[in-house]
């Protein structure tokens, strides 16, 4: 099995062999730019957690639930397996989730359905009826994107 990644300095998914816990062992790193997003979900949320935050922590419901359908068993993980992959200095929520038995599609399954999950949930979150891609563009370019509806819907 491959590694699969996709950083910007908005948000990122990195997914990894992880032979140590089994041959079809994944590490799944993903992690959200709390200061660069801040511009749409602050004083947007009320008093719950950050929409950013809080997106994340779904799609790591999600894809639990996407590994199970596939067959592959997810566990939470802690640790520091993750650490550095963060593209910036600012501050970074970072969540960290193993799967066991994964099939080989699998790392770009959840580079896909992370990505596009969690702008999803941030843009609901803050109520802004924004369209995302259809498909998953560049990194650089979904950062552009991400910036603009910053500066659009900013306060």
């Amino acid at each position: 099995m491959k590694a699969d990644a996709y950083i910007n300095d908005f948000l990122f998914f990195v997914v990894r062999p992880d032979e140590s816990r089994g041959k079809d062992s994944l590490l799944c790193c993903s992690g959200v730019n709390l200061e660069r997003f801040a511009p749409i979900t602050k004083w947007r949320h009320g008093l719950s957690s950050s929409p950013a935050i809080r997106g994340l922590q779904i799609v790591r419901l999600g894809l639990s639930s996407l590994a199970l359908e596939n067959g592959a068993t997810p566990r939470t993980f802690r640790g520091k397996e993750c650490a550095g992959l963060a593209p910036t200095t600012e501050t970074w929520y970072v969540d960290v989730l193993q799967i066991e038995n994964a099939p080989e599609s699998f790392p770009s399954e959840i580079i896909g359905y992370g990505v596009l999950g969690l702008l999803e949930s941030i843009f609901k979150a803050c109520r802004l009826e924004i369209i995302l891609p259809d498909k998953l563009p560049e990194p650089g370019a979904l950062q552009e994107f991400i910036e603009e509806q910053c500066r659009k819907f900013g306060r």
